[in-house]
């Protein structure tokens, strides 16, 4: 197997680099927009530039290449920023996706797509992969529209869908709930945090097995793929600030109508992951236990 990895740069690309350069049949190529991060980690990775959102780039580098598989982990996934540049959010969300399902198609490449939970409504959580889509925000409906473009392939897919992954990286600039609140506490800084969200949080290296096992299998169709503990945000800072033993009395509790922020989230997500766990093979670790491997990795986040 030869894999492709696009956004090897971000959280999950990384984790999937440190996963795969481990399996003794596979060959690894990373790929991201920018400079190569991990260089200084893996100089013997192989590593080409690739804008998805480029037609030309993406059939030359795939020719050039000639994975089995490409994981399609690059995204724009700041939700607000989505709300707010829609037309950035499209380029890299949808037409970036039928780029690369058409190069994919023609040249016999499965693909795995990375989507969200946020393309549900988020009334009526947790959801299995046959729930109807029904975003509420931008972000939600460019994943939803890339899903459609991925799903009418002639090629072989799956897509996956995830919810609140959470980790450290390398060289990494954006930050999740466990670091966010890990990080404020010891800095002393009072933080708020909603109450009235659900979500099934996801481990960063649980997210990488998982897409590990569905190009594994070559598998086909939708998969959810996130732990199977519903939790509130507020919940989960609670459990983090008890790992590190930090000051719980900083974390106040609150409700989604404190922010405005420019984009609406669902309320009630988090998924159902028997499909993955009976397909797959998909074992998550608790939320206790990404804490703890989060925590370990505070000196070599990929290793």
């Amino acid at each position: 197997m030869k894999i492709l990895i696009t956004g090897s740069n971000g959280l999950l690309g990384q984790k999937l680099v440190a996963l795969l350069r481990l399996q003794a049949e596979v060959a690894v190529v990373a790929t991201s927009r920018g400079a190569n991060k991990l260089a200084g980690l893996y100089p013997d990775l192989p590593f080409v530039a690739l804008d998805v959102s480029d037609a030309a780039q993406v059939r030359q580098v795939l020719a050039q290449e000639r994975p089995s598989h490409v994981i399609h982990t690059a995204a724009m996934t700041n939700v607000d920023e989505c709300e707010l540049n829609q037309q950035a959010c499209w380029l890299h969300n949808v037409t970036a996706v039928e780029h690369l399902v058409a190069a994919c198609a023609e040249q016999n490449i499965h693909l795995t797509h990375l989507s969200t939970d946020f393309v549900f409504s988020g009334e009526a959580g947790p959801l299995v992969e046959e729930d109807e889509p029904d975003p509420i925000n931008f972000y939600g409906q460019s994943k939803v529209a890339a899903e459609r473009l991925v799903q009418a392939s002639a090629g072989r897919w799956a897509i996956a869908r995830t919810v609140l992954v959470y980790g450290v990286a390398h060289e990494y600039g954006r930050t999740n709930i466990v670091v966010w609140v890990r990080d404020s506490l010891r800095a002393g800084k009072p933080i708020k945090v909603v109450d009235d969200q659900w979500r099934t949080p996801t481990l960063a290296e649980d997210l990488a097995q998982g897409c590990w096992l569905l190009a594994r299998h070559s598998a086909q169709g939708i998969y959810h793929l996130s732990s199977d503990e519903m939790l509130t945000p507020y919940a989960m800072a609670l459990r983090v600030a008890d790992h590190f033993g930090l000051d719980k009395g900083l974390i106040e509790r609150v409700t989604a109508s404190t922010f405005s922020q420019p984009a609406r989230r669902p309320a009630r997500t988090g998924f159902v992951i028997d499909k993955a766990r009976r397909d797959l093979g998909y074992q998550p670790h608790s939320f206790a236990e990404g804490i703890g491997i989060v925590s370990s990795q505070s000196i070599d986040p990929v290793g």
